[in-house]
Order: structure tokens, then sequence, then C-alpha cells
């Protein structure tokens, strides 16, 4: 075996028992793109090796996409099968853990009508709202990881061969993730341990709102009462912990639904619905986004601002130092969640329960009146620069430093 080949093995390992963290006799669903083939049935191999019971995938294809957005009926974008939605859920309920291995192509529906993208959107986010909410109450465990695809290579090392790129996106993806560790696994529980500490110091202060400042950013964001941080693994309902995103480098909590007010300026390119969001503004009012501009998709942002009317709020702040192994890499990988994690962000939509305290008990109309935001989308994006400094603001109006210059200031 290359070297080579027993990185891209402790990687699937990685994904299987820290990523997702199956348990004998569960499923294991993956949802992934049909040329990464190769590397999901070595994710299968591993999930059978821990004790899977099942491993069902379902696959998608950009060409395929591609071919029915252009030549599809109209109303095909406004139904999803249901039969499916339901056999996601049947899946949840039962124990099913899943797997995403996201490999976008940022330019995929370049062209595309914006209707068409937003009908198809619509659909599939009612059709798939109860499955969802499993992830976002963490009543199941999930997790999102990417490998190299020709789209992401060419985009992200537009000036090399498509080999020579393959192997920079793959040796990048390996020390983001700690493979290059003499014991990965051991690695990222060291990492977790290093997140939850900043955790636990945001818990303690209960800060009332958080400020913004940077260029083109001026935000005041407000924190809803026992409000709760969260970063680094997440413990499922039944107490098994997991990690969703690999790699993670935030802590994250909800911000109140009408708290927030100010301008915030993109600082990375957001990839949305197979197209490219950059250089935008966002201007808040009570929550509310009531102005916006974008020199690259605006009309994608609009399609994503027009999705309901959460979709103008936000569901969550993420704090994410400018020193960190993605944003040292130097690299733009038009993956959200390579991006973010590079980078402070904010996200528009549906917030997690998981940042209130007894969140995942509530009701829908208990966690909207304590301030969470409700949408059929969660979208996020890049905020943060080594420009940006970050206070909290106490109960009683002192203001403290979080970030100084991009970094943790504590």
């Amino acid at each position: 075996m290359t070297q080579f080949q027993e990185k891209v093995e402790k990687y699937a390992e990685l994904a299987v028992r820290v990523g997702v963290n199956l348990q004998e006799g569960q499923t294991l669903i993956i949802n992934a793109q049909i040329e990464t083939a190769p590397f999901v049935r070595l994710v299968a191999k591993k999930a059978y090796e821990a004790g899977a019971k099942n491993v069902h995938v379902e696959w998608n294809d950009d060409e395929l996409t591609r071919t029915k957005y252009e030549s599809a009926p109209d109303e095909a974008f406004t139904e999803y099968p249901l039969w499916k939605a339901k056999g996601l859920e049947e899946m949840a309920e039962s124990g099913a853990c899943v797997l995403s291995i996201y490999a976008p192509n940022p330019d995929l529906l370049k062209g595309i009508d914006s209707q068409r993208i937003s009908n198809a959107n619509k659909a599939a986010g009612l059709a798939l709202k109860k499955y969802r909410s499993y992830m976002m109450t963490d009543k199941m465990r999930w997790s999102i990881i990417t490998v190299p695809t020709t789209a992401s290579v060419a985009k992200i090392f537009p000036d090399v061969s498509l080999e020579e790129g393959t192997e920079k996106l793959w040796e990048a993806i390996f020390h983001i993730n700690r493979i290059n560790a003499e014991d990965p696994i051991a690695a990222w529980h060291t990492h977790n341990e290093t997140l939850k500490q900043k955790v636990a110091y945001l818990n303690e202060k209960q800060y009332a709102k958080i400020v913004y400042e940077a260029p083109g950013t001026n935000l005041t964001v407000e924190l809803p009462e026992n409000h709760l941080w969260q970063g680094g693994g997440s413990v499922s309902a039944d107490g098994v912990v997991f990690n969703p995103n690999m790699p993670t480098e935030e802590v994250y909590t909800m911000p109140h639904r009408n708290g927030v007010n100010g301008v915030v300026q993109s600082t990375k390119p957001l990839n949305y619905a197979g197209n490219l969001i950059d250089n935008f503004t966002l201007t808040f009012e009570n929550g509310k986004v009531v102005d916006y501009t974008a020199e690259v998709g605006y009309d994608t942002l609009k399609l994503l601002l027009e999705t309901d009317e959460g979709a103008r709020h936000l569901g969550e702040i993420a704090l994410v130092p400018h020193k960190s192994p993605i944003s040292d890499s130097g690299l733009i990988f038009y993956n959200t969640l390579y991006d973010e994690n590079a980078s402070n962000h904010l996200a528009l939509g549906e917030a997690y329960p998981v940042n209130l305290e007894n969140g995942t008990s509530m009701t829908e109309e208990e966690l909207q009146e304590r301030g969470a935001n409700k949408s059929l989308v969660h979208e996020d994006f890049m905020i943060g620069s080594a420009e940006m400094n970050i206070d909290g603001i106490t109960k009683d109006g002192k203001r403290e430093p979080i970030f100084r210059n991009g970094n943790w200031a504590f």
C-alpha cells in the first residue's frame, strides 16, 4: 500500500469513527456524487468493519442535474419524491446516521433560470423538513466531509494539470483534517477539547450582544437569554459524541432573530445553488435584511433571501480564528464546509435548537418566542479577516474583547 493509499484509508476511517461515530448494528446513509464512488466504497468497507448493519448510498450526478435544469418542464421543479423523503425519515427514526461527501461544483447551474432553482430548493426543503430536523436537533448523528472532484480541482487550481491539482487538493485535505498526525483520531479528540475550552468560557459569560468591526462591517448581534455556544464534537440524543463538520475550527451560537443591526461585508465567495455570490453586503434592521448588494451573483443572493421570511434573518453566528489550518493554506475552496472554517461567519435561515438551553425539547412556537429563527434554508457566509475585531457586551453594558486582529483575544 502506498503512502497516499494509507492516508485515504485513515481519512475514510476518521469519517466513520469520529465523524458519524458509527455504532455496531447501526445503518449508515451516504450522500455522494457518482464521481466519488471509489472513496464511497472505501467508506462503506470501513463502516462494515465498524459493525454497520447496512450502508445505504444516495447517489447524485452533476451532469444529470444540469440536464434536468436545462430540459425538464417547469412542474418538475415544484415537486420532490415523497417516497424518498419518507424513506429517509424512517431510517432516521430507526437510528441511522448520515455522512455527506460534499463536493459541489460552484458553477454547476450558472445561466439556469433562477426561478427553477428557487422552486426546486423550496420543494426539497418542505419535503425534507422532518428529516432535516433530526440533524438540526442532533437526534441523529451526521457529518460532512469532502474529497476532490474534477470540477473542484479545476476551480481551486486553474493553472495546473488535473492530476497535479488533484494531488494538491488531497494533500490539503489530509493536512487540514489532521491525517498527517501519528494518530489522527487522537489528534481530533485533542482538537475538540481545545474548542470546548472556548465554548465553556463564552457560555459562562452569557454576553447580551456581540459587536463585529472590520472594513465594510459594523454589526451588532443580540443573543437570546440562555443561549448556548457549541463547538468541536456534538453529543447526539443517545449520548454518543460525533463531529458534524470535518474539518471544524468554529464555535457557534444562536443570534436573536430580531436583534441584528448594522452592515456586514463578505470576505469569501459563497457557493449557493450551483452559482457563486461574491463581494456582497447585507444591511440589517431589527434582525431583517433590508438592503443588499453583490458584485457577483446578485440574482442568486436575491433568490436565497426570498426563499421564505426567515431567510432574511440570521440563524447562526460562528467564531473562527484567522490563524487556522484552512486559512493558513491560502486557498479558497469554493466549498462552504472548508471556507466557513477559515473565517468568522454568519448563517441566514434556520437556527439550531441545540444553541438554546433545552431547545431540543421545545416546540417551534416556543423556539420562536425565545428568538430562534425558522426557515427552509441554513446558509453560511464568510465575513472574517485578519482585520476583524469582535467584542462581547455583558448584561451590565461592559465591553470585553473576544477577537483582536482576526484571532482569539482570550
